[in-house]
């Protein structure tokens, strides 16, 4: 039924009948308007779709290749995929590979973090921790000078500081999370560390039955010189004489050395803002300590308080480990391979010498403490 306007001098009965009529009207425009802002969250689907599919086969990839991993494999299928269909980098799909890039990345910290008890720490002993210690500081020193020297972008020696120095490419994102720096930036860390894992692997071995190290000597070398974890383990568990175990223990305790470098770096990244001019006041705690980091905290004591079966680490880690891929897959769809010309072969030349120095620094740290 059609309202029409009243007589004149109809009086406030018919105002308030108008008003009562137009009532659901105005409650169907208010939930028009609602359900529009729910639309930002639904623009992300189309790009997370595709890096979600790519992520399912790098890790079908990854487990055919170990040594290489889903992860690598995530970031080179990303950047292929979105160099021959250039289609898939539009307007459309961008949301979605910023949403993998970011929030994805930092759920992905979260959960791996239930895989690593604060016990381990302890399990390792003081004898390895100055060793663990000092090829952190070997790696995180050499990328400051020696980047610099090499004039490598900041961003991009932190990256491969860190993922030398910590855990490879879960220090990566840790990282990536914090600074935010370019998919150029992320793709050349993540290449050069893959570059030096398939190094350690096949050299590794060999150059501890020539120096004839121990299993503990040798999982204690490899645990703090090679990069990531699937390449500890394959490097390790071929060496035989125990060297596998206790690698992946060493390993373990080097990967909670995230948190500490992460707000060091969080830190560093407001002052220089507020030095910028591009943050007045005080700082937020929130920027300071990213709230992925304090989840990351928060799984690892819920696993050593026993919070967390056992029998759910296995899935919770292949969990992580897919949604890091999937955060990759994300990054290598919205890179542009002339970003990664300008750099040149600087980054993998500095990812090299980091490398050599790590691993060299480890064996003689053995030999000062004992431990070789």
């Amino acid at each position: 039924m059609r309202w029409t306007q009243p007589a004149e001098g109809s009086g406030t009965a018919a105002d308030a009948e108008r008003d009562d009529s137009r009532a659901p009207r105005a409650r169907a425009v208010l939930t028009v308007l609602h359900g529009l802002t729910v639309l930002p969250r639904l623009a992300v689907l189309p790009g997370l779709t595709v890096a979600v599919v790519l992520a399912i086969a790098a890790t079908l990839l990854g487990g055919l290749a170990p040594v290489v991993g889903g992860p690598v494999f995530g970031i080179l299928l990303g950047m292929l995929v979105g160099t021959v269909l250039p289609g898939l980098r539009g307007t459309r799909w961008s949301p979605g590979y910023d949403f993998a890039g970011r929030q994805v990345l930092q759920s992905s910290i979260v959960v791996l973090g239930t895989g690593l008890s604060l016990q381990q720490v302890v399990q390792v002993g003081a004898g390895s921790l100055p060793v663990m210690l000092g090829t952190l500081t070997v790696a995180l020193g050499g990328a400051a000078v020696l980047g610099r020297w090499l004039r490598v972008d900041p961003d991009t020696r932190t990256l491969i500081g860190v993922g030398t120095g910590i855990c490879g490419a879960s220090a990566i994102a840790a990282t990536t999370a914090v600074i935010k720096p370019k998919e150029a930036d992320v793709a050349y860390a993540i290449g050069t560390i893959f570059t030096f894992n398939i190094a350690a692997v096949l050299l590794f071995p060999s150059v501890g039955h020539l120096l004839g190290l121990s299993g503990h000597s040798f999982g204690l070398w490899s645990g703090t010189a090679i990069n990531d974890t699937s390449s500890v383990v394959a490097a390790a568990f071929s060496y035989g004489s125990g060297a596998g175990p206790y690698a992946l223990v060493v390993k373990l305790t080097r990967s909670l050395m995230i948190i500490p470098i992460s707000v060091g770096l969080a830190i560093l990244r407001a002052r220089r803002r507020r030095a910028a001019g591009e943050a007045t006041g005080n700082v937020p705690w929130t920027q300071l300590v990213p709230a992925f980091l304090i989840g990351f905290v928060l799984a690892a004591a819920l696993d050593t308080l026993g919070a967390i079966p056992a029998s759910w680490h296995a899935a919770l880690s292949a969990l992580g480990t897919f949604l890091i891929t999937v955060a990759l897959a994300g990054i290598g769809l919205s890179l542009r391979l002339s970003q990664m010309r300008t750099a040149g072969p600087r980054p993998l030349l500095l990812g090299g010498m980091l490398w050599a120095a790590v691993g060299l620094a480890s064996l003689g740290l053995q030999a000062l403490t004992g431990t070789l």
